[in-house]
């Protein structure tokens, strides 16, 4: 490893760096504030450090990690969803007792393991990876140890997360036995040769690898856990479970079937039946619920059977029809959990309709927000969420994937009914006039102010994509 190796791996060591820093800082002098801004100032350092790195791309760093055009957005794709996270994290938090900085150390912990997931080539630079992520996690969503249903929501993670991980590690030692390899671009040499392969190891492997990161992406059938987690969860870091954590296995997902090769055949069909039956269940489970969470949650499942919809459809159109649908959904994500976090209190999070009810009489720009990201979500045109549709259905199209399509706008028109449900609530006139003034808990003016970036960010999505679309061709040239 050279200086140039460094420098490609600086945002990495940048995220180490700080939580080394903020770690020291925090065993000598206790601040919300300052963990707060020392985080934010750490992420923006290393997301400042990716156009370095893009000077660079590709650069092959040792066997485990490739610098490439894919591995920057995605990589910066994350840092800026992690800021985001950061900043609700600090006015969410403010509102709760007990000591709050060690949640920043885990947040940055968490970003350096989906940073390494997203430029992982190989199978131990990726399991790596993904493990720091998780172990950071399970502390995370148990973060508030005085809310029963948090350390529940902890529990389940932690167990099933485990089980996944003995799932991804027996997929990884099959496939290794088929091709004798753990580097993708060696699997895709092994491939090419087209010698002699014992499928009776690849196929299962292969299962159990989709195994594993099908539960990181909640799908189903491995998408049991997600309505808990997202409501046991505090707000914040329910926002970086539901973007950050599966931005970062999609990217690992795109990258390794699409770099060796065996987006094919039974895999192929395999992930087609999960598509279906995520966009079916997501959407069918949602219309059951009353707490905004939980709708959300479920929410997130369909909408992963979305982004595999244009995963299916192969290609340089597919890998970009995921990936700005990615985008897309990260803003509006972040922008609903927002609202979420800045609405709730020391007590309990606002997550039930309830209180969401006449909200437009009482704040009524948050109703707004609140508005334009489930509109996104339920594909309205002018939002982000739109032309993220429409880009999936463009590419299923062209690739002929007819019947995974249909059942793309069937269960997209059954969405628009849990989404408006929301709306009705917050849209409601109040009882009295009494109800109209009632006092909402203080608001975080930077997470106000993030609010409204986000808003805008939607909007320019959704009425002027070429700048991102631009950018996401740039880095998808030549792939897939």
């Amino acid at each position: 490893m050279n200086a140039t190796d460094l420098v490609a791996l600086s945002p990495i060591l940048v995220l180490a760096g700080t939580t080394l820093l903020l770690m020291l800082v925090v065993g000598f002098y206790r601040n919300h504030l300052f963990a707060a801004g020392l985080t934010f100032a750490g992420m923006a350092a290393a997301f400042g450090s990716l156009w370095a790195v893009n000077a660079l791309a590709p650069r092959q760093v040792t066997a485990l990690l490739i610098l490439d055009q894919f591995a920057v957005f995605y990589t910066g794709l994350i840092l800026l969803a992690a800021l985001a996270v950061a900043v609700f994290s600090h006015g969410y938090f403010e509102k709760h007792g007990g000591k709050r900085e060690e949640l920043y150390i885990l947040l940055l912990v968490a970003t350096l393991g989906s940073a390494v997931v997203a430029a992982s080539s190989h199978f131990a630079s990726f399991f790596l990876g993904l493990e720091i992520l998780s172990i950071s996690l399970y502390a995370m969503i148990a973060y508030l140890r005085d809310s029963a249903t948090g350390l529940e929501a902890g529990f389940k993670y932690l167990v099933l997360a485990a089980a996944s991980a003995a799932f991804l590690l027996f997929g990884m030692a099959l496939i290794y036995a088929a091709l004798g390899t753990l580097e993708f671009e060696a699997m895709k040499a092994v491939l090419a040769a087209g010698g002699p392969i014992d499928r009776a190891l690849l196929l299962p492997g292969l299962a159990l690898l989709l195994a594993g990161i099908g539960f990181k992406l909640a799908v189903v059938p491995f998408h049991m856990w997600t309505p808990d987690v997202y409501e046991g969860a505090p707000a914040p870091v329910t926002a970086f479970v539901a973007t950050v954590s599966k931005g970062a296995i999609f990217a690992l997902l795109l990258r390794y079937f699409y770099e060796t090769g065996q987006n094919t055949g039974p895999v192929f069909l395999l992930l087609s039946v999960v598509a279906v039956a995520s966009m079916l269940a997501g959407n069918l489970l949602a219309l059951l619920q009353d707490n905004v969470k939980r709708i959300l949650a479920y929410s997130s499942i369909a909408h992963l059977g979305y982004v595999l919809v244009a995963f299916q459809t192969g290609g340089e159109a597919g890998v970009r029809a995921a990936t700005f649908y990615l985008v897309a959904y990260f803003v509006t994500t972040l922008g609903a959990f927002g609202v979420v976090a800045v609405l709730s209190d020391g007590d309990r999070d606002a997550d039930s309709i309830d209180d969401y009810r006449g909200l437009f009489w009482r704040r009524p720009w948050l109703a707004g927000i609140f508005t334009a990201m489930l509109l996104s979500l339920a594909g309205i045109p002018l939002t982000g969420g739109f032309l993220g549709k429409f880009y999936v259905v463009a590419a299923g199209a062209s690739s002929g994937q007819w019947t995974l399509l249909f059942f793309l706008v069937v269960t997209s028109a059954i969405g628009l009914f849990y989404y408006l449900r929301i709306l009705a609530a917050v849209y409601s006139r109040p009882a009295s006039s009494a109800a109209a003034i009632e006092t909402l808990p203080s608001l975080d003016p930077a997470g106000t102010l993030l609010l409204a970036v986000l808003t805008v960010v939607l909007i320019w999505l959704g009425v002027y994509p070429s700048p991102m679309l631009d950018a996401i061709a740039a880095m998808t040239t030549g792939f897939g």
